[in-house]
């Protein structure tokens, strides 16, 4: 998920770009910008970084085997025609 500090540098960005006369909640406009962002960012199917890289190196190596298996495939149906 999300790190807790990027999400409240966002709420305070968005804050800082909310008018003045909105601003005089202060503190409550903040705490609703955050709990809208984890609200928000909850309901989507997010993963880390990490788990995207682990991931994408998988997906590499699964991708080398099948192309050793189609080169395989295709040399044995060749040998089988002959």
């Amino acid at each position: 998920m999300i790190d807790k500090n990027k999400l409240d540098e966002l709420a305070a960005r968005l804050t800082d770009a909310v008018p003045d006369g909105l601003k005089k909640s202060g503190e409550s406009v903040k705490q609703n910008f955050h709990k809208i962002l984890q609200s928000g960012l909850s309901k989507m199917d997010l993963v880390s970084r990490e788990e995207f890289d682990v991931q994408a190196k998988i997906l590499a190596r699964t991708r080398e085997k099948l192309t050793a298996l189609e080169k395989t495939v295709a040399e044995l149906e060749k040998t089988s025609d002959s």
